[in-house]
């Protein structure tokens, strides 16, 4: 982050070809921290604004020692609430208006209760009743189903995109081959796969970028700007895959898909594909592999996988929180392709064309194009999420990155 935020020497320090930490551009003096850039970074103040870069008060902070933030009583508060009676685990809680804050006489809200409920039929349940003001009806396809056309739906999701990683280190011979990862992104049956395995909501990708993640000048979607083209066609996917095992000498090819084993919706979406593939490319077997997200992390990392099925979540309203991932350098490129056309576009979206948001728009469509020529990734759905909300609420604030829900100008109507 601090590379890509063209911080004054973090390249260099990161490197280690500078050891002394205080030619970094940061500095302090009192109350007042100033960077340094080398050049323009709209999403700077999109960084500063991460949990971890949240000013902290060192007295209390030391005072309090190891159980800092572990409960609502051991930590300070500076924003409009302050949290009351979380004890560090309990799935119930209260934010309190802070008389402190800022812009206090603005809040309108005294109180607002915060519940974990584990059981998403529950919660719906208790919305009918009354008894809470939203109630998520993502958490089966059932429940959406049954909820999806409720005049109080709104739209929670998260800007997240569910994609697939080619193992491109030549560990696979065949995945090294344009052809058979064209077949195979040719070959992915995308309002399929959101059909049986995540239809709460979710929609088909069409580019790495989610929906909603942010707009060019002219309000026009990059979601949809960048999207180069992506399609299913068998036939075509059929023809490519049989030049393909012959360019590489097989006569057939089989590889293993590797997926969270705590998601109902990963194991319901490679099914999906295992059988799609299967049928759609003769001579191509497919085996299955859930692993913990944890381990599925792991070995991704390690190189350890044929293909995976991934998702990321942007950090930010702006397109490199997606499209730095695959860059040459990235620790993200878990499938260790290498593009110089997308690395150029990218790098000239993030510098030259930095402060102009069309000419990057432009910038991220040609990475995406290069992406989409080569095969080097399959994008496959965009994960949505739909909750049931009280009409009475108003002021509420929904993020598809940073901070999801806002409560500062929240307020109900009698």
């Amino acid at each position: 982050m601090a590379t890509e935020s063209h911080l004054l020497n973090a390249d260099k320090i990161n490197s280690g070809d500078i050891k002394d930490l205080n030619k970094l551009g940061v500095t302090a003096k009192g109350n007042q921290v100033t960077f340094k850039l080398t050049s323009p970074c709209p999403q700077f103040k999109y960084y500063l604004a991460f949990s971890n870069f949240m000013p902290q008060k060192q007295s209390y902070v030391e005072k309090v020692g190891k159980d800092y933030g572990t409960t609502s009583k051991n930590q300070i508060y500076s924003g409009p609430y302050l949290v009351k009676d979380w004890n560090g685990s309990n799935g119930k809680f209260k934010l309190v208006k802070n008389k402190y804050y800022w812009d206090s006489k603005h809040v309108k809200t005294n109180s607002v209760i915060v519940q974990t409920i584990k059981k998403p039929d529950t919660a719906v349940q208790m919305y009918k009743q009354g008894q809470i003001d939203f109630a998520e009806i993502s958490g089966t396809s059932a429940i959406y189903q049954a909820n999806k056309n409720n005049k109080d739906v709104v739209d929670a999701s998260d800007a997240r995109t569910t994609y697939i990683i080619y193992n491109q280190t030549g560990s696979v011979k065949a995945l090294t081959n344009q052809k058979i990862r064209q077949a195979l992104n040719l070959a992915t049956d995308r309002k399929g796969v959101v059909k049986a395995a995540v239809d709460t909501g979710s929609t088909p990708a069409e580019s790495l970028v989610p929906k909603k993640l942010a707009k060019l000048p002219n309000g026009e979607d990059l979601s949809k700007y960048t999207a180069p083209g992506y399609t299913y066609n068998t036939s075509k996917a059929q023809k490519l895959f049989k030049e393909g095992l012959a360019e590489v000498g097989q006569s057939s090819l089989k590889l293993t898909i590797t997926a969270d084993s705590d998601s109902p919706a990963a194991k319901n979406a490679v099914d999906y594909v295992k059988s799609t593939w299967e049928s759609a490319l003769p001579g191509l077997t497919v085996e299955e592999k859930f692993v913990t997200f944890k381990q599925r992390l792991e070995d991704a990392k390690n190189e350890n996988f044929d293909v995976v099925l991934f998702s990321w979540g942007g950090d930010y309203p702006e397109g490199s929180t997606f499209y730095g991932l695959f860059t040459t350098n990235s620790a993200y490129n878990y499938g260790k392709f290498s593009s110089k056309e997308y690395d150029n576009a990218y790098q000239k979206a993030i510098t030259t064309d930095a402060l102009k948001p069309g000419d990057a728009a432009n910038d991220y469509k040609t990475a995406e194009k290069a992406l989409f020529d080569q095969s080097y990734y399959n994008p496959v759905y965009y994960l949505g999420k739909k909750g049931l909300q009280n009409s009475k609420l108003k002021g509420l604030v929904r993020n598809s990155t940073g901070l999801n829900v806002d409560f500062t100008y929240a307020y109900k109507t009698e």
